[in-house]
């Protein structure tokens, strides 16, 4: 079963673009992640990119930086958001999840045992932000082997050249990043999007994501005109932090935010 392709394909034969909301795993507490998670699903989301929290998040904006450390302060481990996925899995084998982190937590577990532990939890994809493709041959195998999409990173100034050599590597979809800087920056630029856009689909087949500068319906619905999927993250993450001493009205102000984003991409032009 490849979940984030029949995703894509069933929204596409639906004339709608996938919602991809991310927030990181274990924040504010271990225990809240996967209700927020049935939570997201409810509100419209297509797949659920899950953060593994890290000391280091070195493309992060200082919204979800606090959110690694919340998460470290409960010392939530890479196997802690694996088993959180195969949580999620108990009532939930639809949706899609993507691990999206760091090399080092991954490394530090070995190759074989995290595709083999992913896998059986029900992992569908991964994307890591410091692996370039020049050192993804042998982690790229492996997930294919236990058939785990590798997602990969292209940012403003990825040159057509490295998008060919990256686009050999990945599977599921490409996560376009629609600013220079970090998460939780302020200006997006459809026209910019859209020419980038044009230059990536003239190579790869991949669906292709946006992300970073997407904060509301009306920025998820100018970029779900031009992408295959509208990524959100640190507006849902900063709702997280305001409201992380009341898990109910946490879980309610993130559905708000992609209840509204849903509804403005699926109405008629």
């Amino acid at each position: 079963m490849n979940r984030i392709s029949d995703t894509f394909e069933k929204l596409k034969q639906q004339n709608k673009k996938a919602l991809i909301p991310f927030v990181t795993a274990g924040d504010p507490q271990p225990e809240y992640t996967v209700s927020l998670m049935h939570e997201m699903v409810s509100a419209g989301a297509s797949i659920i990119e899950l953060g593994v929290p890290f000391s280091d998040p070195m493309a992060d904006g200082p919204v979800i930086q606090a959110a690694d450390e919340r998460a470290l302060e409960h010392h939530v481990s890479l196997s802690d958001v694996i088993e959180m996925v195969k949580q999620f899995r108990h009532d939930d084998n639809d949706t899609p999840v993507v691990l999206m982190g760091y090399l080092n937590p991954i490394e530090i577990m070995g190759y074989k045992l995290f595709a083999e532990l992913a896998s059986d939890a029900g992992v569908d994809g991964v994307l890591i932000v410091d692996m370039p493709p020049e050192e993804a041959t042998e982690f790229t195998a492996l997930m294919t082997e236990y058939e785990i999409n590798t997602i990969f990173l292209i940012s403003p100034t990825t040159s057509a050249e490295r998008i060919e050599k990256i686009n050999k590597f990945a599977s599921g979809y490409l996560y376009y990043v629609s600013l220079k800087g970090v998460t939780g920056a302020n200006t997006l630029d459809i026209d910019s999007v859209t020419e980038k856009l044009q230059q990536i689909r003239a190579i790869t087949d991949l669906p292709v994501g946006v992300g970073f500068g997407i904060k509301d319906g009306k920025t998820a619905r100018a970029v779900s005109w031009v992408a295959d999927a509208v990524v959100v993250g640190s507006a849902l993450v900063n709702q997280v932090a305001e409201h992380q001493n009341d898990q109910q009205l946490m879980n309610t102000k993130v559905s708000d935010i992609l209840l509204d984003m849903r509804n403005m991409m699926d109405a008629p032009a």
